[in-house]
């Protein structure tokens, strides 16, 4: 379960189609769309 804030609906949600991806300085995040509206998330991680 990844949840991430979406900036448009103004409240956590679940990310759809979440893709780990690693930043440059070397932490790990997630990255996907909001289910609601569509827009891009990003969640960084530990």
């Amino acid at each position: 379960m990844t949840e991430a804030y979406c900036v448009k609906c103004k409240e956590k949600r679940e990310i759809k189609d979440p893709e780990e991806v690693t930043m440059k300085n070397g932490r790990k995040a997630k990255k996907g769309t909001c289910p609601s509206c569509g827009t891009k998330m990003f969640r960084i991680g530990g």
